[in-house]
């Protein structure tokens, strides 16, 4: 595999599951949105990192997938966590360092998990996703129910050395799972161009024996479309594959970076022109698929479920000291 062709014009979604990715898509960046303004009012402990510009990618890929799968996050794992169906007011109560949180509030943003839901936490490491996938694609190969592995990183993140191990380990033992690279251009303030050597990481898995596709990250179809393919071909027995996503981050690499890196104009280019949401949006409209009506009430119900969610967060309790003890170890 080299480039993903272009989808075909029809789309291959019916209604109600457009319906339901739009949902998903408007909730990620709502809730992305609202812990910019939380976050700056400094209501929210700890660092944060925002996915909002990359919706289409977290959900075109997970949309494939079931409760059985697995995967792995990124410290931008708040989109990923979502489209999972990792509960938004428990994902709230977390990153607000609350008890009834998503880990009870001991994670914070970048350590959500959700064991029931396959989502197998964000993490703060840059690349250690990729081996906790090698070990959950390996027990979901012996299972031998179909299920699958995901591992997410950034192109900065691809470079690390777990990363790069991992899809060797992936290829020698023929495991089912998907390497996406979410490609925003930057590694925190690093262009891409400056540090990694292959133009395209496609190459870099060919180096490994493994298929690889590039598509736009911000074409939810594209995306859609590109991850069926391959993790269909995982759950067959056809091994891993690498999935790059080329797309843009509205937001720095963490809440306060003044991304004095980005050219001047580069943000505003962005948001009129790569906003994953508005190619979404007028795509199925422009294909009489959904109205803007059904849409604009679904962003109406969408603004409910986050204000809501902060409210809880807001008002629930902090761990108390004798938290500290619970959760150290796995009962068997």
């Amino acid at each position: 595999m080299s480039k993903a062709k272009s989808p075909s014009r029809a789309l291959p979604l019916g209604r109600e599951q457009l319906l339901e990715c739009y949902r998903q898509m408007r909730t990620i960046r709502d809730f992305e949105e609202r812990l910019h303004v939380d976050f700056s009012r400094g209501d929210i402990p700890g660092f944060v990192h925002l996915y909002a510009g990359q919706e289409a990618a977290g959900v075109g890929i997970l949309h494939h997938l079931n409760d059985g799968d697995r995967i792995a996050s990124t410290h931008r794992g708040h989109g990923h966590c979502i489209a999972k169906g990792v509960d938004v007011v428990g994902m709230m109560k977390e990153i607000y360092g609350k008890s009834g949180g998503s880990c009870n509030g001991k994670g914070g943003s970048m350590h959500i998990a959700d064991l029931s839901k396959g989502m197998l936490g964000a993490n703060g490491i840059l690349g250690a996703g990729a081996p906790l996938i090698c070990g959950a694609a390996l027990a979901a190969k012996f299972r031998g129910r179909g299920e699958v592995g995901i591992t997410f990183s950034g192109d900065g993140a691809s470079n690390q050395g777990t990363f790069l191990e991992s899809m060797n380990l992936a290829a020698v033992w023929n495991l089912p799972m998907l390497f996406v690279i979410e490609n925003n251009g930057y590694a925190e303030s690093t262009s891409r161009d400056y540090a990694t050597a292959v133009d395209s990481y496609v190459d870099r898995a060919a180096g490994f024996g493994i298929p690889g596709v590039t598509v736009d990250g911000t074409d939810f179809f594209a995306v859609h479309e590109a991850a069926g393919e391959v993790i269909r071909r995982a759950r067959e027995g056809g091994g891993p594959s690498l999935l790059e996503c080329k797309m843009v981050r509205f937001y720095g690499h963490f809440e306060g970076d003044a991304q004095t890196y980005r050219a001047p104009g580069e943000l505003e280019d962005i948001r009129a022109n790569s906003d994953c949401l508005k190619i979404f949006t007028q795509r199925v409209t422009e294909a009489a698929v959904l109205t803007q009506a059904e849409l604009d009430a679904i962003d109406r119900e969408v603004a409910a479920l986050i204000e809501h969610a902060v409210q809880q967060a807001r008002a629930a309790p902090l761990p108390t000291a004798a938290d500290l003890t619970t959760d150290v170890y796995v009962s068997y």
